[in-house]
């Protein structure tokens, strides 16, 4: 959805977008283990990861963490007149069920507020709800705060 600054208000509040479904695989999770130097067994290793509580490995909370901005900019919520998109930081994260290797997430983006920082910067604070796939309780929320810049 493509609104102007001056409709972004009437949005407040809402939910904007919901995304597709994201695989998250052992490959993705080896991957961000790997980038990150974070190889605990409990992310990396199956075999050894069975006999956790969760049967299996898991995602990093910071991988989920780190989907965000793909979930807003695949949510296609955009305001007219910007062209960037600068990740300004989250005011608040909660990581509530492991997301389990071999899941389904999304992103569920709703408007919390859209304020003009100054001339040609607008910023948006975003809750951002990561849902697993046939899970009732979400993977994560967080308040996502992403700066747009003026073209």
């Amino acid at each position: 959805m493509k609104v102007t600054q001056q409709q972004a208000g009437d949005y407040i509040g809402q939910e904007v977008a919901v995304t597709d479904w994201l695989l998250i695989d052992q490959d993705k999770i080896n991957q961000f283990a790997e980038v990150t130097l974070d190889r605990q067994f409990i992310h990396t290793d199956p075999e050894r990861a069975k006999n956790t509580p969760f049967g299996t490995t898991i995602a990093h909370g910071l991988l989920t963490l780190s989907l965000v901005a793909y979930f807003v900019e695949a949510g296609n919520f955009d305001v007219e007149g910007y062209l960037v998109r600068v990740n300004y930081g989250f005011d608040k994260v909660r990581f509530l069920t492991p997301v389990l290797s071999g899941s389904r997430v999304r992103g569920r983006i709703t408007l919390l507020s859209a304020e003009v920082k100054r001339p040609g910067q607008l910023m948006l604070r975003l809750g951002v709800t990561v849902e697993i796939e046939g899970t009732d309780k979400p993977a994560m929320i967080a308040e996502y705060l992403e700066l747009r810049l003026a073209e």
